[in-house]
């Protein structure tokens, strides 16, 4: 089958530019903390989904040592019985 025209073939995506910068969205919730409270249940329910699942760092915008340290944490929770 021929294509029509010049059709762009992302659908919807955002065509990225060579000299633009990649900016990453940081999460709402890891303004200002350097280090995840990991007795802190309320915080880490932030990061998991009503399913129980633990949300990726690239929806949350944490960095690999914070997303380890929000696993580590929801587990511990886990275990305790604070969440499901």
């Amino acid at each position: 089958m021929a294509r029509r025209g010049n059709q762009d073939r992302s659908k919807g995506r955002r065509r990225m530019r060579r000299n633009e910068p990649v900016t990453r969205r940081r999460s709402k919730y890891l303004d200002d903390v350097k280090t995840i409270d990991m007795d802190d249940s309320e915080f880490l329910r932030q990061f998991v989904t009503e399913h129980g699942k633990i949300i990726p760092a690239r929806l949350t915008g944490a960095s690999a040592k914070q997303q380890r340290q929000i696993k580590q944490g929801i587990r511990r929770v886990r275990v305790i019985g604070l969440i499901s």
